[in-house]
């Protein structure tokens, strides 16, 4: 049941409803979040049919707020398994709708995000989901606006390429037919046991949800104007703690699976992140021991290389605004950003070598 005021909200924005889609939104102590996340669901041109907030050992008011907002509400019962188990104990519970979305709780989504997913898998029966574009949300430092201008590239980086490189647990449509197909494989093709459509082990739940859905032969989608605004890390150490969990977990997730057609483009991918590691390493020793020395200089192929790099910088995130060309331009600024991301890798790579495990890192959004 709907509250009076949820209902009346809903007929101030006369929309049309998609009966056959379900947004699952899955929230651990989300209260300030929350609101604005199912507002963007019930802004949405084509409305989903129903919204259902997955309280996964809430301490604060989630369950409260959620309802209030409009939500249908079920509570996570004796997980332990993070995001993927609550997703699961949703997830059975669906049996009528078609369309399967997942939302993250501090995310919001643009307002024909809905309907423009619908229109790609009614055109392309062989999608089997389509997942959004994130951007951060109001980057209101240096470090909140390097992580925007990041997102900006990858938001431009999937355009020119027309390449989902992850499914992004951020926001995306999956057909429940699909979901069913990766629940019945796993324990066999697939890693994980049978009937749970999300691998309780990953800790990377969207990067390894993505590796089942190509290994079953299943394609995806990530169009630009599927967009979605997701909150930015605000402190350093949280950006550390978002960074290993996601290197480790794509790393878990490849040695899982293994090296197959569908997961040698990521094996390489990660060779590339190595080996860009080792690069940048060698370049910033050579460069401190030729200044130490007193025998740096800039030679002409070196500056015209430089300058590529900085047009592709500005290029790659001009769409963003004034402020976002402006971090880019020095260079410098951004660079640091770049090792502090390196940083993470090696920290991940190395639990992965001695098989330990990351902490799940939940930072509470800003009321």
């Amino acid at each position: 049941m709907h509250s009076s005021q949820t209902s009346d909200t809903r007929l101030d924005h006369p929309r049309s409803v998609a009966s056959h889609v379900v947004v699952i939104v899955p929230a651990h102590d989300e209260e300030a979040a929350l609101p604005d996340t199912i507002a963007s669901l019930w802004a949405q041109t084509c409305r989903p049919g129903r919204v259902l907030v997955v309280s996964d050992n809430s301490t604060d008011q989630t369950v409260a707020v959620a309802r209030a907002a409009g939500a249908d509400v079920m509570e996570s019962s004796g997980n332990t398994d993070r995001k993927a188990g609550a997703l699961n104990q949703a997830i059975e519970t669906i049996t009528d709708e078609e369309v399967v979305m997942v939302l993250d709780a501090d995310t919001s989504i643009a307002p024909t995000f809905i309907e423009e997913g619908l229109a790609i898998l009614d055109a392309e029966p062989a999608v089997a989901a389509v997942g959004g574009v994130f951007e951060g949300r109001d980057p209101g430092g240096f470090l909140e606006r390097c992580q925007a201008n990041e997102y900006a590239r990858y938001g431009v980086q999937i355009e020119v390429t027309g390449r989902t490189a992850v499914l992004t647990g951020t926001a995306a449509m999956v057909r429940r037919e699909a979901l069913e197909a990766v629940a019945s494989a796993r324990g066999t093709t697939l890693p994980g046991r049978c009937g749970d459509v999300y691998d309780r082990h990953a800790i990377t739940e969207d990067s390894e949800l993505t590796l089942a859905l190509r290994t079953l032969g299943h394609e995806l989608r990530s169009p630009a104007l599927m967009t979605c605004t997701t909150e930015l890390m605000p402190t350093w150490g949280d950006l550390h703690r978002q960074r290993v969990r996601w290197y480790k977990g794509m790393l878990d997730n490849l040695l899982t699976y293994g090296l197959t057609r569908t997961t040698a483009r990521y094996v390489g991918q990660q060779v590339m992140l190595v080996l860009g590691t080792l690069m940048m390493a060698s370049y910033l020793l050579l460069t401190a021991l030729t200044l130490v020395a007193g025998t740096f200089t800039v030679s002409g192929p070196w500056a015209a290389v430089a300058l590529v790099f900085l047009v592709e910088r500005l290029v790659t995130v001009w769409p963003a605004g004034t402020r976002a060309r402006l971090l880019a331009a020095p260079v410098l600024p951004e660079l640091l950003y770049d090792l502090a991301l390196q940083r993470a890798f090696v920290h991940a790579v190395c639990l992965t070598v001695a098989r330990r495990q990351t902490t799940w890192n939940h930072v509470a959004a800003a009321a």
